[in-house]
């Protein structure tokens, strides 16, 4: 007799496991099926590793140049295997504050594999290493199945990672040893990430995007004032461009790289990075048999997290863009509060928040200026420069840029854009007054605290109305 639940969760990571938390909150008996990692690929080998990494890339920098800030360091180095180590603890103890979680809510922990066995039953076949208390295989079945699988790295033909000379982001997150140089295809969020890290870490660092833009959702402002600051750190970076073919050699990789007009380069680097995106784990679930909707890779969702097939949701990567952990968690929330009844409104993806935690970092939200006006928008814009701001000269960051898009006939807050330091915790100002529809005069009329970075924020609205102080 298979175990029956109101709701079962496939996948645990962000999206899996926040779901099924606010799932059993809400009453429902609920369980979270999950083979290899709770808390999914964003807190194991994604989102929370790589900012580790990426913080002991920020402090060695510092260490670097001490002088900047009246103090002397000398003989400083760093230990690649010590970097790598305290990144997998950070990811490890995240991975077992989600088994706490999990467990002090009550939600089940089935180990295996799962696939649809039919509406409203879930068959898991079981895998190595279950955690203590997890169920293991057997067939279950539950009024509600939602698929929260996520997705992995996208993979060119010709271009297929190996893990060994061409990597995807697993590898990269823990090299045997420091690469001297470095291959970046892609230039999205992931891609960059990992060449601001190596790059700081001494790795002579070259990114290939085929677009004529690097970090291609960013407005253009915000990613032309990044792709200078890259170029400034020696980052070497060519747009319009595809790599073509790789040679592998013992230890090294030779990459034909050609240009829009057909002109190519050969260069030869220690490793190469593969960061052309992510595409949804869709397969072998038993979606196609049950007639669930897919698309590109990606399973077909409404407003709610509903597919085509009653009885079965998605949510997360799996469920299609943005792919981001914080918007798998909310998309994951709606679904089951709208399961149990709640009233509950559809996501708007504008409203979604975007965050590269690359140095200088970059974060947004809403629409880019090239867009506000393609959608018909006559708009006001306004921009801030982090040299005008105190804190930032303070602090020793004075480039970077804050940029905001509104509405010239209503003051609607369309779009904000940002490059610099800390630019990833201040962008939720902008998203709360988006959710809220503040509109130019109210933030005008907002007090920011002194010294802040923050006031740039409510200097760049001043700026969209002609009222900038500082500049």
């Amino acid at each position: 007799m298979a175990d029956t639940y109101d709701v079962i969760v496939i996948g645990s990571g962000p999206g899996g496991y926040v779901t099924a938390i606010r799932s059993a909150q809400l009453g429902l008996k609920t369980a979270v099926v999950e083979n290899k990692y709770l808390g999914g690929i964003c807190l194991n080998w994604g989102c929370i590793p790589t900012k580790a990494l990426l913080r002991s890339a920020e402090i060695y920098h510092y260490m670097q140049h001490p002088g900047d800030y009246g103090l002397s360091a000398s003989n400083v180095s760093y230990d690649p295997a010590a970097v790598v180590k305290r990144s997998r603890g950070v990811a490890a103890q995240l991975s077992n504050g989600v088994q706490f979680l999990l467990k002090k809510n009550k939600v089940d922990v089935i180990w295996g594999t799962a696939t649809l066995a039919g509406k409203g039953k879930v068959s898991v076949k079981a895998a190595e290493g279950p955690p203590k208390g997890a169920l293991g295989g057997g067939d279950y079945s539950a009024k509600h199945i939602i698929v929260a699988t996520g997705a992995r790295p996208r993979a060119l033909p010709g271009l297929e990672p190996d893990k060994k000379l061409v990597w995807t982001y697993f590898e990269a997150m823990a090299p045997e040893k420091m690469p001297k140089s470095l291959l970046v295809i892609g230039s999205g969020a992931i891609g960059i990430e990992f060449a601001s890290f190596y790059r700081t870490m001494g790795a002579e660092v070259t990114v290939v995007e085929v677009l004529p833009q690097i970090l291609p959702v960013e407005d253009e402002d915000i990613a032309a004032h990044a792709r200078k600051r890259f170029e400034k750190q020696g980052i070497r970076i060519l747009t319009s461009a595809k790599v073509t073919k790789l040679d592998k050699k013992s230890d090294s990789v030779t990459a034909t790289i050609e240009d829009e007009k057909g002109k190519s380069e050969s260069l030869t680097v220690d490793r190469v990075i593969s960061a052309v995106g992510v595409v949804g784990n869709i397969e072998n679930l038993g979606l196609e048999k049950l007639g669930v909707k897919t698309d590109r890779g990606t399973v077909v969702i409404d407003g709610y997290g509903r597919t085509s097939v009653e009885g079965i949701y998605a949510i997360g990567d799996v469920a299609g863009p943005p792919m981001l952990a914080h918007k798998a968690e909310h998309e994951g929330v709606i679904c089951v509060e709208t399961i149990a009844g709640l009233d509950t409104h559809p996501m708007d993806k504008l409203m979604i928040p975007g965050c590269t935690y690359c140095n200088p970092q970059v974060a947004s939200v809403g629409l880019t200026e090239k867009k506000a006006k393609e959608a018909g928008h006559e708009v006001k814009v306004g921009r801030f420069p982090f040299i005008g701001n105190g804190k930032a000269i303070a602090l020793g960051e004075p480039d970077g840029l804050v940029k905001t898009i509104f509405d010239a006939k209503t003051g609607q807050l369309l779009g904000a854009h940002m490059v610099g330091a800390e630019v990833t915790e201040l962008i939720q100002g902008f998203v709360i007054a988006m959710n809220l529809e503040t509109t130019e005069e109210e933030l005008i009329h907002s007090v920011f605290p002194h010294p802040t970075l923050s006031e740039m924020m409510h200097e760049s609205v001043m700026s969209a109305y002609g009222r900038a102080i500082h500049i």
